[in-house]
Protein backbone atom coordinates (compact mmCIF):
# COMPACT_ATOMS: atom_id res chain seq x y z
CA UNK A 1 0.00 0.00 0.00
CA UNK A 2 1.30 3.19 -0.70
CA UNK A 3 1.88 6.23 2.14
CA UNK A 4 0.21 9.70 1.17
CA UNK A 5 3.60 11.38 2.25
CA UNK A 6 2.11 14.49 1.07
CA UNK A 7 -0.62 14.25 3.48
CA UNK A 8 1.37 13.25 6.16
CA UNK A 9 3.37 16.44 5.79
CA UNK A 10 1.18 18.58 5.75
CA UNK A 11 -0.46 17.07 9.20
CA UNK A 12 3.45 17.37 10.06
CA UNK A 13 3.40 21.38 9.25
CA UNK A 14 -0.24 21.88 10.61
CA UNK A 15 0.77 20.73 14.16
CA UNK A 16 4.36 22.49 14.03
CA UNK A 17 2.08 25.46 13.25
CA UNK A 18 -0.19 24.51 15.63
CA UNK A 19 2.51 24.47 18.74
CA UNK A 20 3.90 27.57 17.92
CA UNK A 21 0.67 29.10 17.84
CA UNK A 22 -0.46 27.26 21.49
CA UNK A 23 2.98 28.14 22.93
CA UNK A 24 4.28 31.36 21.34
CA UNK A 25 0.98 32.80 21.29
CA UNK A 26 1.19 33.39 25.67
CA UNK A 27 4.90 34.71 25.22
CA UNK A 28 3.71 37.04 22.91
CA UNK A 29 0.13 37.72 24.48
CA UNK A 30 2.52 38.93 27.89
CA UNK A 31 4.14 41.86 25.59
CA UNK A 32 0.53 42.49 24.96
CA UNK A 33 -0.39 42.75 28.00
CA UNK A 34 2.97 44.85 29.38
CA UNK A 35 0.89 48.52 28.98
CA UNK A 36 -1.75 47.35 31.80
CA UNK A 37 1.01 46.52 34.04
CA UNK A 38 2.30 49.62 35.91
CA UNK A 39 5.98 50.12 35.94
CA UNK A 40 6.36 51.15 39.53
CA UNK A 41 4.78 47.28 40.41
CA UNK A 42 7.44 45.09 39.72
CA UNK A 43 4.64 43.35 37.80
CA UNK A 44 6.52 44.12 34.54
CA UNK A 45 9.09 41.77 36.07
CA UNK A 46 7.13 39.32 37.12
CA UNK A 47 5.74 38.58 33.59
CA UNK A 48 8.32 38.15 31.85
CA UNK A 49 9.83 35.96 34.28
CA UNK A 50 7.44 33.97 33.86
CA UNK A 51 8.28 33.10 30.37
CA UNK A 52 12.40 33.64 30.38
CA UNK A 53 13.31 30.27 30.68
CA UNK A 54 11.00 29.15 27.54
CA UNK A 55 9.93 31.91 25.21
CA UNK A 56 13.02 31.06 22.78
CA UNK A 57 11.81 27.29 22.75
CA UNK A 58 8.72 27.95 22.32
CA UNK A 59 9.73 30.04 18.71
CA UNK A 60 11.50 26.79 17.65
CA UNK A 61 8.22 25.66 16.20
CA UNK A 62 7.80 28.94 14.11
CA UNK A 63 11.12 27.44 12.39
CA UNK A 64 10.29 24.32 11.85
CA UNK A 65 7.01 25.22 10.58
CA UNK A 66 8.84 27.92 7.67
CA UNK A 67 11.26 25.64 7.02
CA UNK A 68 9.55 22.62 6.83
CA UNK A 69 7.16 24.49 4.25
CA UNK A 70 10.21 25.22 2.16
CA UNK A 71 11.59 22.12 2.51
CA UNK A 72 8.24 19.75 1.78
CA UNK A 73 6.33 21.74 -0.25
CA UNK A 74 8.60 24.27 -2.58
CA UNK A 75 5.55 25.62 -4.70
CA UNK A 76 3.29 26.94 -1.30
CA UNK A 77 6.61 28.33 -0.59
CA UNK A 78 7.13 30.41 -3.75
CA UNK A 79 3.58 31.30 -3.82
CA UNK A 80 2.99 32.12 0.16
CA UNK A 81 6.34 33.89 0.32
CA UNK A 82 6.41 36.75 -2.47
CA UNK A 83 2.34 36.90 -1.98
CA UNK A 84 2.85 38.07 2.21
CA UNK A 85 6.69 39.57 2.16
CA UNK A 86 6.11 42.95 3.70
CA UNK A 87 3.55 41.07 6.81
CA UNK A 88 5.84 38.56 7.01
CA UNK A 89 8.97 40.85 7.17
CA UNK A 90 7.34 42.73 9.97
CA UNK A 91 6.65 39.73 11.94
CA UNK A 92 10.14 38.73 11.63
CA UNK A 93 11.23 42.62 13.16
CA UNK A 94 8.41 42.23 15.89
CA UNK A 95 10.48 38.92 17.11
CA UNK A 96 13.92 40.55 16.75
CA UNK A 97 12.12 43.75 19.04
CA UNK A 98 10.85 41.16 21.29
CA UNK A 99 14.25 39.08 21.85
CA UNK A 100 16.57 42.59 22.44
CA UNK A 101 14.08 43.55 24.76
CA UNK A 102 14.18 40.53 26.92
CA UNK A 103 18.03 40.57 26.60
CA UNK A 104 18.35 44.39 26.91
CA UNK A 105 15.83 45.01 29.55
CA UNK A 106 17.79 43.87 32.48
CA UNK A 107 21.05 45.07 31.72
CA UNK A 108 20.48 49.00 31.71
CA UNK A 109 19.31 51.15 34.55
CA UNK A 110 15.98 52.17 35.58
CA UNK A 111 15.47 54.91 34.38
CA UNK A 112 16.27 53.75 30.50
CA UNK A 113 14.44 50.20 31.45
CA UNK A 114 11.26 51.59 29.63
CA UNK A 115 12.50 51.49 26.23
CA UNK A 116 13.07 48.15 26.09
CA UNK A 117 9.45 47.69 27.47
CA UNK A 118 8.40 49.65 24.72
CA UNK A 119 10.75 47.80 22.27
CA UNK A 120 8.90 44.76 24.08
CA UNK A 121 5.52 45.84 23.82
CA UNK A 122 5.90 47.55 20.09
CA UNK A 123 7.46 43.73 18.93
CA UNK A 124 4.83 41.82 21.13
CA UNK A 125 1.99 43.54 19.07
CA UNK A 126 3.47 43.98 15.90
CA UNK A 127 4.12 39.69 15.42
CA UNK A 128 0.70 38.73 16.56
CA UNK A 129 -0.63 41.51 14.38
CA UNK A 130 1.63 40.16 11.29
CA UNK A 131 0.67 36.33 11.91
CA UNK A 132 -3.03 37.40 12.00
CA UNK A 133 -2.86 39.63 8.52
CA UNK A 134 -0.95 36.53 7.07
CA UNK A 135 -3.72 34.09 8.06
CA UNK A 136 -6.69 36.83 7.04
CA UNK A 137 -4.94 37.00 3.81
CA UNK A 138 -4.79 33.31 3.12
CA UNK A 139 -8.42 32.59 3.88
CA UNK A 140 -9.23 35.19 1.30
CA UNK A 141 -7.06 33.29 -1.32
CA UNK A 142 -4.05 34.11 -3.17
CA UNK A 143 -4.03 34.63 -7.03
CA UNK A 144 -2.02 32.01 -8.76
CA UNK A 145 -1.13 32.23 -12.34
CA UNK A 146 0.76 29.45 -13.72
CA UNK A 147 2.06 28.27 -10.60
CA UNK A 148 3.32 31.64 -9.62
CA UNK A 149 2.20 34.50 -7.52
CA UNK A 150 0.31 37.02 -9.79
CA UNK A 151 -0.65 39.51 -7.32
CA UNK A 152 0.52 42.86 -6.15
CA UNK A 153 2.41 44.18 -3.06
CA UNK A 154 -0.69 44.75 -0.94
CA UNK A 155 -3.40 42.24 -1.85
CA UNK A 156 -2.51 41.10 1.56
CA UNK A 157 -3.88 44.34 3.12
CA UNK A 158 -7.97 43.90 3.32
CA UNK A 159 -10.58 44.88 6.21
CA UNK A 160 -10.80 41.46 6.71
CA UNK A 161 -6.94 40.89 7.05
CA UNK A 162 -7.33 43.39 9.34
CA UNK A 163 -10.19 42.30 11.37
CA UNK A 164 -8.15 38.81 11.90
CA UNK A 165 -4.71 41.02 12.46
CA UNK A 166 -6.77 42.42 15.22
CA UNK A 167 -8.17 39.18 16.28
CA UNK A 168 -4.80 37.46 17.05
CA UNK A 169 -3.82 40.47 18.90
CA UNK A 170 -6.84 39.51 21.28
CA UNK A 171 -6.54 35.92 21.05
CA UNK A 172 -2.98 35.97 22.05
CA UNK A 173 -3.87 38.42 25.09
CA UNK A 174 -6.18 36.11 26.35
CA UNK A 175 -3.52 33.32 26.66
CA UNK A 176 -1.11 35.51 28.16
CA UNK A 177 -3.93 36.98 30.55
CA UNK A 178 -4.53 32.71 31.50
CA UNK A 179 -0.47 32.20 31.98
CA UNK A 180 -0.23 34.61 34.34
CA UNK A 181 -3.38 33.40 36.34
CA UNK A 182 -1.73 30.19 36.20
CA UNK A 183 1.95 31.32 37.24
CA UNK A 184 1.15 34.19 39.36
CA UNK A 185 -0.45 35.19 42.87
CA UNK A 186 -1.63 37.91 44.64
CA UNK A 187 -2.58 41.50 42.83
CA UNK A 188 -0.80 40.54 39.72
CA UNK A 189 -3.02 37.45 39.36
CA UNK A 190 -6.22 39.11 40.12
CA UNK A 191 -5.71 41.83 37.54
CA UNK A 192 -4.85 39.09 35.19
CA UNK A 193 -8.22 37.66 36.10
CA UNK A 194 -10.05 41.02 34.82
CA UNK A 195 -8.30 40.89 31.93
CA UNK A 196 -8.72 37.69 30.64
CA UNK A 197 -12.45 37.79 31.38
CA UNK A 198 -12.47 41.06 28.97
CA UNK A 199 -10.11 39.50 26.72
CA UNK A 200 -12.18 36.46 26.37
CA UNK A 201 -15.25 38.06 25.64
CA UNK A 202 -13.71 40.51 23.15
CA UNK A 203 -11.82 37.51 21.38
CA UNK A 204 -15.33 35.35 21.42
CA UNK A 205 -17.17 38.32 19.55
CA UNK A 206 -13.77 38.22 16.94
CA UNK A 207 -14.64 34.88 16.52
CA UNK A 208 -17.88 35.26 15.48
CA UNK A 209 -17.25 38.05 13.18
CA UNK A 210 -14.83 36.26 11.45
CA UNK A 211 -16.73 33.13 11.40
CA UNK A 212 -20.07 34.85 9.81
CA UNK A 213 -18.13 36.21 7.04
CA UNK A 214 -15.55 33.11 6.38
CA UNK A 215 -17.81 31.55 4.11
CA UNK A 216 -18.89 33.88 1.78
CA UNK A 217 -15.66 34.47 0.91
CA UNK A 218 -15.69 31.71 -1.38
CA UNK A 219 -18.06 29.58 -2.23
CA UNK A 220 -16.16 25.88 -1.39
CA UNK A 221 -15.74 27.05 2.37
CA UNK A 222 -19.73 27.53 2.49
CA UNK A 223 -19.96 24.10 0.70
CA UNK A 224 -17.63 23.15 3.44
CA UNK A 225 -19.75 23.68 6.60
CA UNK A 226 -23.23 23.77 4.86
CA UNK A 227 -23.58 20.74 2.69
CA UNK A 228 -25.37 17.94 3.18
CA UNK A 229 -23.15 16.11 5.83
CA UNK A 230 -20.66 18.24 6.70
CA UNK A 231 -23.62 20.88 8.29
CA UNK A 232 -22.51 18.69 11.42
CA UNK A 233 -19.44 20.72 11.24
CA UNK A 234 -21.38 23.76 11.71
CA UNK A 235 -22.86 22.26 14.83
CA UNK A 236 -20.11 20.82 16.82
CA UNK A 237 -17.73 22.84 16.36
CA UNK A 238 -19.43 26.07 17.97
CA UNK A 239 -21.09 23.53 20.87
CA UNK A 240 -17.30 22.55 21.61
CA UNK A 241 -16.68 26.02 21.54
CA UNK A 242 -18.77 27.06 24.09
CA UNK A 243 -17.91 24.30 26.31
CA UNK A 244 -14.25 25.82 26.08
CA UNK A 245 -15.96 29.65 26.68
CA UNK A 246 -17.87 27.86 29.76
CA UNK A 247 -15.07 26.39 31.35
CA UNK A 248 -13.25 29.64 30.87
CA UNK A 249 -15.56 31.98 32.37
CA UNK A 250 -16.13 29.66 35.39
CA UNK A 251 -12.47 29.08 35.73
CA UNK A 252 -12.24 32.65 36.36
CA UNK A 253 -14.79 33.29 38.78
CA UNK A 254 -14.19 30.45 40.57
CA UNK A 255 -10.38 31.12 41.38
CA UNK A 256 -9.05 28.16 39.63
CA UNK A 257 -5.51 28.70 37.97
CA UNK A 258 -5.09 25.77 35.48
CA UNK A 259 -8.68 25.47 33.85
CA UNK A 260 -8.51 29.13 32.25
CA UNK A 261 -5.60 28.46 30.41
CA UNK A 262 -6.32 25.18 29.34
CA UNK A 263 -9.68 26.33 28.03
CA UNK A 264 -8.31 29.36 26.07
CA UNK A 265 -6.25 26.74 24.81
CA UNK A 266 -9.07 24.31 23.26
CA UNK A 267 -10.72 27.70 22.06
CA UNK A 268 -7.61 28.24 19.99
CA UNK A 269 -7.59 24.61 18.89
CA UNK A 270 -11.01 24.61 17.83
CA UNK A 271 -10.59 28.06 15.43
CA UNK A 272 -7.60 25.75 14.55
CA UNK A 273 -9.74 22.86 13.05
CA UNK A 274 -12.14 25.38 11.81
CA UNK A 275 -9.48 27.00 9.47
CA UNK A 276 -8.28 22.98 8.74
CA UNK A 277 -11.98 22.18 7.88
CA UNK A 278 -12.17 25.15 5.56
CA UNK A 279 -8.80 24.94 3.78
CA UNK A 280 -8.34 20.86 3.37
CA UNK A 281 -6.98 19.98 0.09
CA UNK A 282 -5.78 22.87 -0.40
CA UNK A 283 -2.55 24.26 0.98
CA UNK A 284 -2.99 27.30 -0.90
CA UNK A 285 -6.24 28.37 -1.57
CA UNK A 286 -7.65 28.59 -3.56
CA UNK A 287 -6.54 26.40 -6.51
CA UNK A 288 -3.22 24.92 -5.26
CA UNK A 289 -3.58 21.60 -3.16
CA UNK A 290 -1.73 19.19 -0.65
CA UNK A 291 -0.72 17.15 -3.39
CA UNK A 292 0.29 19.40 -5.96
CA UNK A 293 2.47 21.66 -3.77
CA UNK A 294 4.24 18.68 -2.26
CA UNK A 295 7.96 17.80 -3.65
CA UNK A 296 8.91 14.16 -4.95
CA UNK A 297 8.46 11.50 -3.10
CA UNK A 298 12.22 10.57 -2.78
CA UNK A 299 12.51 13.95 -0.96
CA UNK A 300 9.47 13.71 1.30
CA UNK A 301 10.87 10.14 2.38
CA UNK A 302 13.94 11.39 3.02
CA UNK A 303 13.14 14.49 5.55
CA UNK A 304 10.25 12.44 7.03
CA UNK A 305 13.51 10.31 8.55
CA UNK A 306 14.88 13.67 10.07
CA UNK A 307 11.27 14.69 11.55
CA UNK A 308 10.83 11.37 12.99
CA UNK A 309 14.28 11.74 15.11
CA UNK A 310 13.66 15.69 15.39
CA UNK A 311 10.00 15.93 16.06
CA UNK A 312 10.18 13.91 19.77
CA UNK A 313 13.33 15.22 20.54
CA UNK A 314 11.72 18.70 20.20
CA UNK A 315 8.83 17.47 22.46
CA UNK A 316 10.79 16.09 25.09
CA UNK A 317 13.01 19.05 25.75
CA UNK A 318 10.03 21.11 25.62
CA UNK A 319 8.25 19.13 28.40
CA UNK A 320 11.25 18.98 30.91
CA UNK A 321 11.70 22.71 30.37
CA UNK A 322 8.43 22.90 31.20
CA UNK A 323 8.55 20.82 33.81
CA UNK A 324 11.79 22.09 35.74
CA UNK A 325 9.84 25.56 35.90
CA UNK A 326 6.83 24.62 36.86
CA UNK A 327 4.81 26.38 39.56
CA UNK A 328 4.68 29.90 40.49
CA UNK A 329 7.03 32.92 39.24
CA UNK A 330 9.23 33.66 42.44
CA UNK A 331 9.32 36.78 43.42
CA UNK A 332 12.85 38.23 42.98
CA UNK A 333 13.82 35.78 39.99
CA UNK A 334 15.18 38.11 37.13
CA UNK A 335 16.70 36.97 33.61
CA UNK A 336 20.10 37.43 33.90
Amino acid sequence: MDIDLPLIWAAIIAFAILAYVALDGFDLGIGILFPFAPAATGHRDDMMNSIAPIWDGNETWLVMGGGGLLAVFPLAYSIVLPALYIPLIIMLLGLIFRGVAFEFRWRVSESNRIWWDRSFIFGSVTAAFAQGVCLGALIEGIDVVDRSYAGGRLDWLSPFSVLTGGCLVIGYALLGATWLVMKTEGELQARMRKFAAVAGIATLALIGVVSIVTPFLDPEYFHRWFDGPRVIFSVLVPFLLAICAALLFTGLRRGHTYRPFFAAQGIFLLCYIGIGISFFPRMVPPDITIWEAAAPYASLSFLLVGAVILIPTILAYTAYSYWVFRGKVSKGGGYH
